[in-house]
């Protein structure tokens, strides 16, 4: 039998991907095609034809991009047992939860967040958990001191009978599991807990509806006459484990740091930043990881698949940092509103684990302390005397704070960090308050070398890009049970909402300084890397061509043009293949991940509304930014408080709508694309054609009604009543464009050509 010390911690998969490698080979051959094909008959066509051909041109290109990153999938699997049996004395871990907003994230969901990270199978004394409330506010501080009280009791339930899922919530919606042995004490157990938890519950619900949920007293005394954005930081440990006891909690430390409204405050980075500093000062715990209010811990080794893969390599170069697998737990049926994004996922993420590995995602994600400052690969010696400097230079770096430079000198020479995880945490408070200053990183190197990266409101993805420049590579780590799961945005609003702040910070870093263009030819980010990067990036520039190609469509049939080959020339089977092969290699696609015909429609449906809706806008939303004259803005997703109950509404897949305009393009297109329609089914257009050899038939009117039903959704608010009905002030906007856009078609059409 093989010692336990000399097996391998990870395994490396690679997938077999013969069979999507044909696919895409296929689909890009198609793409080609047609292409060759516009340019060798742009003679006796109009700028239609030129249009087209810029448009697909385009979609080659995102083509190109997508196959050169799922060519070589790659799984990782993890021996948790091994590493328990290889390490007597486990590594330490500082464990972030961030929060924005009490009103639009309820505080029992990240109280849920906080208690499953309390109760993961990892030795207390080795953990610490920061929260960082960015509202400042007392409803999130009480809850957080309620919940520490009910994880007192939950943490010992979940290690006795050895409980799968650990947030309350999700463990108490479902009937109690059969254990092995005294059925009845777990029975008795079970029912008091539940009972704890309910009562925990009612008090987060009723403090949420006071002002002031308790009596301003000792502890809460800094919260008296808070204003939010502006207002000094807050550090309180909540509970701190003295004994240093492994069975017991962990350290709980809320933290709301300075806020100023001159002080730009660099959005959930800023906040993280913080984080890092303070952790520093307390715990300086070599790994960190973060996870986003929302999103529980399903699994409780999740720590030990994270150190597998931390400590599973030769190099350690190899693994920078690890992301995890994002899984959603309250995705209705069928994915109505494409939010779950498995295929993504697995698309992208896995695709970029063959590469340099996956992007930071900005939750599920497990840090090197070191690599978070600035610190280089330890290839050679050199390399590891360069990340450390003299005194003046390295808090010219990091700041002016002793405590904290005398960290991360602990850190960046990879001495034993005992001394400071011994200290008595209310000791340094202090200094903790200190760091936590909005004013602390003037001067310095924090949000360009050193911490989360600004610049974008995207943080994670510009952060794990310079990661991967300097020379790091991350993995991602997939087990069962999901490691992680969150809630998803759910109706219309929230998750055009969402789409439209990632496009707009995507764009940011593409056009940015630090964009992956740039980082490819000027640090160690290899060019595949740099092309999988693209993708996400240009999300917003995407909502261009996609939404030219489908006025394109509106405009042949109301003009009588064509922008598809003849039906008699034996080239109209390129574009009739293409769209067959796509459609069928997209449904086989989904139908592996589980998806039925009509989650996979879902999906393709909401693609198409929100590149040309939410991704336009955040197109819209960077060039404003970038004019000076509205500054992009981290607009948090609402969350639902009901956690698990998705019945209140009888149809909640239903998508709604609000007053924003995000929503007029959508409605825009189906009044051009209806109108263009009764015009060329009524035989309405010029009898001849006004641009070009050849007049629209059969091909465009099919093309509009794709479209037409892609809008579906739009197509019945306008007949709708409430929050599932488009408002009027949307309506009358897009009526104002629809008619602008068909007049300026009618404008087109010169007379001399008119021929009724």
């Amino acid at each position: 039998m093989a010692n336990p010390i000399s097996l391998p911690l990870q395994e490396k998969l690679p997938r077999n991907n013969i069979i999507r490698r044909v696919a895409d080979i296929l689909i890009l051959f198609l793409l080609i095609s047609l292409l060759l094909y516009r340019l060798l008959n742009l003679n006796g066509h109009s700028f239609v034809w030129q249009l087209a051909l810029l448009c697909e041109t385009c979609f080659t290109f995102i083509w190109i991009l997508n196959t050169s990153t799922r060519w070589n999938f790659v799984d990782y699997k993890t021996y948790p047992d091994r590493f328990l049996k290889r390490f007597e004395e486990l590594p330490a871990l500082d464990m972030f939860v961030t929060t924005a907003d009490s009103s639009i994230e309820p505080p029992i969901k990240t109280m849920n967040t906080v208690i499953s990270l309390l109760a993961v199978d990892y030795p207390a004394n080795k953990l610490a958990c920061y929260v960082s409330d960015d509202g400042g506010s007392i409803i999130t501080f009480y809850a957080l001191i309620e919940a520490s009280k009910f994880a007192k009791l939950w943490v010992p339930f979940c290690k006795k009978y050895s409980v799968g899922v650990r947030a309350p919530f999700m463990y108490f919606s479902k009937e109690p599991e059969t254990v092995a042995g005294d059925s009845s004490d777990f029975l008795n157990d079970w029912r008091k807990m539940k009972d704890d938890y309910e009562e925990l519950s009612q008090k987060i619900s009723e403090a949420a509806q006071k002002s002031i949920p308790c009596n301003l007293n000792n502890e809460f005394m800094d919260f008296y006459e808070i204003e939010r954005g502006n207002h000094a930081s807050i550090v309180k440990v909540i509970w701190e484990n003295k004994d240093n006891d492994p069975n017991g909690l962990p350290h709980i430390i809320y933290v709301s740091r300075e806020k100023r409204p001159k002080h730009h405050h660099n959005f959930k980075a800023g906040a993280l930043n913080v984080l890092m500093r303070i952790s520093g000062i307390m715990t300086n715990a070599p790994f960190i990881l973060n996870v986003d209010c929302d999103m529980f811990t399903n699994n409780p080794q999740v720590v030990l698949h994270a150190m597998c893969l931390l400590f599973g390599f030769e190099k350690e170069r190899e693994s920078g940092f690890v992301q995890f697998r994002q899984e959603f737990y309250d995705c209705h049926k069928d994915d109505p509103f494409g939010t779950s994004l498995i295929v993504l996922a697995q698309l992208l993420l896995d695709g970029m684990a063959g590469i340099q590995g996956p992007l930071y995602a900005g939750t599920g994600c497990f840090h090197r302390r070191k690599v978070i400052y600035g610190g280089l690969p330890p290839d050679d010696e050199e390399i590891k005397k360069a990340n450390l400097n003299s005194m003046k230079d390295l808090q010219r770096r990091f700041g002016y704070s002793k405590e904290f430079v005398e960290s991360v000198t602990t850190i960046m020479l990879g001495t034993s960090e005992e001394k400071l995880n011994m200290r008595d945490l209310s000791s340094a408070l202090k200094a903790a308050n200190e760091v936590s200053g909005c004013q602390y990183e003037f001067n310095t190197s924090w949000g360009q070398e050193v911490g989360l990266v600004y610049g974008s409101t995207n943080e994670d993805v510009i952060t794990g890009m310079k990661i991967h420049g300097r020379g790091w590579e991350s993995k991602y780590c997939t087990p069962k049970p999901p490691v992680f799961l969150g809630c998803t945005a759910t109706g219309g609003p929230s998750c055009m909402t969402q789409n439209k702040r990632w496009a707009t910070g995507l764009l940011q870093i593409l056009i940015g300084k630090h964009s992956p263009l740039i980082v490819t030819f000027t640090t160690k980010l290899r060019f595949r890397q740099c092309l999988a990067y693209m993708i996400p990036t240009i999300w917003a520039l995407r909502s261009l061509p996609e939404l030219c190609y489908s006025l394109l469509v509106a405009f042949c049939l109301l003009t009588n043009t064509t922008f598809l080959p003849k039906v008699s020339e034996p080239a109209i089977l390129i574009p009739i293949a293409l769209f067959a092969v796509y459609n069928i290699y997209t449904l086989v696609e989904y139908r592996s991940f589980g998806y039925s015909f009509r989650g996979w429609w879902n999906n393709q449906r909401m693609s198409r509304i929100t590149t040309v809706s939410a991704w336009l806008f955040g197109a819209l939303g960077f060039c404003l930014d970038l004019l000076g004259i509205s500054p992009a803005v981290f607009e948090v997703t609402r969350k639902d408080e009901n956690t698990h109950d998705s019945n209140l509404d009888s149809d909640p897949g239903r998508f709604t709508f609000d007053s924003s305009p995000i929503f007029v393009p959508g409605v825009t297109l189906v009044f051009v694309h209806t109108t263009a329609l009764v015009v060329g089914l009524l035989r309405l257009q010029p009898a001849r054609p006004v641009f070009g050899a050849s007049g629209s038939g059969l091909g465009e009117i099919l093309c509009s009604l794709w479209v037409l039903l892609s809008f579906l959704p739009f197509v019945k608010g306008l007949f709708r009543k409430g929050s599932y009905g488009i408002p009027w002030s949307v309506i009358l906007k897009a009526a104002i464009l629809a008619l602008f856009f068909v007049r300026l078609c009618v404008q087109g059409l010169e007379p001399s050509k008119l021929n009724y």
